[in-house]
């Protein structure tokens, strides 16, 4: 395959995988033990890469959630933890999942060294979350590692989704409710949503198919056998996934 039917294929197991530890009961216990509910921990958490910014810099980031949203969790929760401290917090959480779920996963070495490559290649310009993530030290072990090269592979593919969709002439809120219609609430929109045509739908294929041509150079440095090194063990740690 070329490297956009690679991005295309691995895109969604990475994103699948990357967000599993976001509101695991583990997660959840460490942000209560420090002071956050869960959505405040995933705010903070997620966002703290980029410091303790304003909540206008976090929203442009997270771009899916209504501003005033973005405002109430993060200034509240940057009130009991610093963005930053938050961050390593939430990606030991991140690590500590992938101990407890991909021990026994087979092939994650393998895995490592592709992602590995991926994450060197890519430019990080625009997408500003990945940036973040992929400034941050990875775990020392296996599967640690794996989970968190498909968190920040997920910010990687959530970056370019995000210009792709602004670039197709769609705004975050219409393509918002073509992928996740029944969520608006939860991401602090309306719940009627915008109304949704054809065309929304037509250009919301051609800004998914942009998002793999983003992703193409970044995934296009692994041979063969690298890529699939990597499309198996991100179908392996999804099938290993609690639930699966």
């Amino acid at each position: 395959m070329n490297s956009e039917e690679l991005a295309a294929e691995a895109g969604p197991l990475l994103m699948t995988v990357g967000q599993a530890f976001y509101f695991h009961p583990d997660t959840l216990d460490r942000g209560k033990e420090l002071g956050l509910d869960g959505f405040r921990f995933y705010g903070l958490g997620r966002g703290g890469v980029l410091g303790d910014a304003e909540a206008p810099v976090i929203q442009s980031a997270f771009a899916y959630f209504a501003g005033p949203l973005i405002e109430k969790i993060w200034n509240s929760a940057r009130e009991v933890m610093a963005p930053r401290d938050a961050a390593r917090e939430y990606f030991e959480c991140c690590r500590n999942f992938g101990r407890k779920h991909f021990a026994e996963v087979e092939g994650l070495d393998a895995f490592n060294d592709a992602a590995r490559a991926v994450n060197d290649a890519a430019d990080p310009s625009s997408y500003a979350l990945y940036a973040g993530y992929s400034a941050e030290p990875l775990a020392d072990d296996t599967p640690g590692q794996a989970m968190q090269l498909a968190a920040t592979l997920r910010e990687l593919r959530g970056g370019a989704h995000i210009v792709a969709v602004l670039a197709s002439g769609l705004t975050p809120l219409e393509a918002h409710a073509m992928k996740r219609p029944n969520e608006l609430v939860t991401f602090g929109w309306p719940g009627e949503g915008p109304t949704i045509t054809d065309r929304h739908r037509e250009t919301f294929e051609e800004a998914e198919a942009l998002t793999n041509r983003l992703m193409a150079p970044a995934f296009g440095v692994l041979d063969e056998a690298q890529a699939a090194a990597l499309v198996a063990g991100a179908a392996a740690m999804k099938a290993a996934l609690p639930g699966t």
